[in-house]
């Protein structure tokens, strides 16, 4: 959980394959865990194929929203592979070749070469192609990749581009996270208190939701419905969530009017 006034993180996940079954999306799960490590959440996510309009499309929120998103997927140099090529038309800039992706860039080639044992050719046509992977939005920074050194890349230091490959993108996520965005870990961490509510219908309660949320802003309520639970059959867990020093107050009064309301209340649950 995040603190309602940091800044909200997004996620693009882009590629046919996920869409289509082809592969399972592993990015969200690990997002969360890396994010929920440093006391920040994911606040949205969006799914897209390897459509340049529809991904220019959520390129251009992510720039325009103030958020900070990560996009995984198709910033490489094969014909289904649009990311750098919608991330520049969705800033309005050229497509350039990064200096410094340049060198990493050749450098990767010479090893690979080494480890071929043939000789490095810098301007043979398989060089020139894997260069276009160093090709972003003129005025990108470069985010390092430990695993290949072929680098992602960010746009105005919070909209952050790195491959579909987890091993790759995880610690390249990791790395923006400690070194762009320190500042904001563990501002996140929220407190939720919540109670077992049995045999209550949610539309009832909901103006006691509303009341509460009004009166003790920013605290939010949420309600979450059950009907065959394990242990408390048909229920709603009723809370609240938000800053420790918030949430206390706001619970009691939850509480209490829900003991008012003659509601049939079960055990207490606290998560920070």
């Amino acid at each position: 959980m995040t603190d309602l006034s940091s800044p909200r993180i997004g996620l693009i996940i882009i590629g046919d394959e996920i869409l289509s079954g082809r592969r399972q999306d592993k990015h969200l799960s690990k997002a969360i865990e890396l994010l929920t490590e440093r006391g920040m959440a994911v606040s949205w996510v969006r799914y897209v194929g390897d459509e340049p309009a529809s991904i220019t499309a959520d390129l251009r929120h992510a720039l325009a929203c103030g958020d900070i998103v990560f996009s995984f997927g198709g910033i490489g140099a094969t014909p289904d592979d649009h990311t750098r090529a919608c991330a520049a038309e969705a800033v309005g800039r050229p497509l350039v070749l990064h200096p410094e992706a340049r060198e990493l860039i050749l450098a990767r080639c010479r090893e690979m070469a080494e480890q071929e044992g043939v000789p490095f050719e810098p301007d043979s046509a398989d060089t020139l192609r894997r260069l276009e992977m160093g090709c972003f939005p003129e005025g990108a920074d470069i985010i390092p990749n430990p695993y290949n050194r072929i680098p992602g890349f960010t746009l105005e230091g919070r909209v952050h581009f790195v491959p579909g490959f987890p091993v790759m993108a995880w610690p390249m996520v990791a790395w923006a996270l400690d070194t762009l965005h320190a500042d904001l870990h563990g501002r996140g961490r929220l407190t939720e208190r919540s109670v077992v509510v049995y045999g209550a219908i949610e539309s009832r309660l909901t103006p006691l939701m509303v009341d509460i949320e009004a009166r003790f802003a920013p605290v939010k309520v949420f309600s979450l419905p059950s009907v065959d639970h394990p242990v408390h059959g048909r229920h709603i867990e009723l809370g609240v969530k938000g800053r420790a020093d918030q949430v206390d107050a706001a619970f009691l009064a939850l509480h209490n009017e829900l003991i008012k309301f003659g509601a049939n209340v079960g055990p207490e649950l606290v998560q920070s």
